[in-house]
């Protein structure tokens, strides 16, 4: 459990755009709390906090926020990084899944050779909401015979069932705040 001053920092470092990117969606932009130093480090340290001292060999980011928190992350914990792409963005032999989003159906997909068999990796996003990248993205880790320790994401949508979701799947999941609705 987080402090309630973290909670509110972080909060007051996100940014909250209606109605993108269609009516009735309110958009929670981190690019603010990327761009303000104290908010990130406490982020990224505290998406770590539960797994500190663990072994980790990975971490996986999803495209594209999760990138730079999981790059962050995985720099953090000694570990290496794994990036999950949309369909088509990698160069080498990949292993594909295909996923719901909050607005429609996606592809995503990893390097076969991303993660050894057995290799303990830690999921990073910066929202959850249906669930549906994260879920495609354990299914994917899984596939290719890693052990997802667990999912971190700073925001939470829980009126979507995200975190459940993946709960559901038995893996543990970290957030660092909520927001009402979607």
């Amino acid at each position: 459990m987080i402090s309630t001053t973290l909670e509110n920092d972080l909060r007051a470092a996100i940014r909250s755009i209606p109605d993108y990117p269609k009516p009735g969606i309110v958009f929670r932009d981190i690019t603010t709390l990327l761009g303000n130093a104290r908010a990130f480090r406490r982020a990224v340290d505290e998406l770590v906090q539960p797994w500190a001292g663990m072994k980790i060999d990975k971490v996986a980011g999803m495209e594209a926020r999760g990138f730079i928190l999981g790059g962050a992350v995985a720099h953090q914990v000694s570990a290496g990084f794994v990036p999950i792409r949309k369909k088509g963005k990698l160069p080498h032999a990949t292993v594909r899944i295909a996923y719901s989003l909050e607005y429609g159906i996606d592809e995503m997909e990893v390097h076969k050779d991303a993660v050894e068999k057995g290799e303990r990796v830690i999921l990073v996003d910066d929202l959850i909401a249906t669930g549906g990248t994260a879920e495609g993205a354990v299914k994917l880790m899984r596939q290719l015979g890693a052990e997802v320790l667990a999912a971190c994401f700073v925001i939470d949508l829980p009126e979507l069932g995200g975190a459940d979701k993946l709960r559901k799947m038995d893996v543990p999941v970290r957030t660092l705040i909520s927001f009402d609705g979607h």
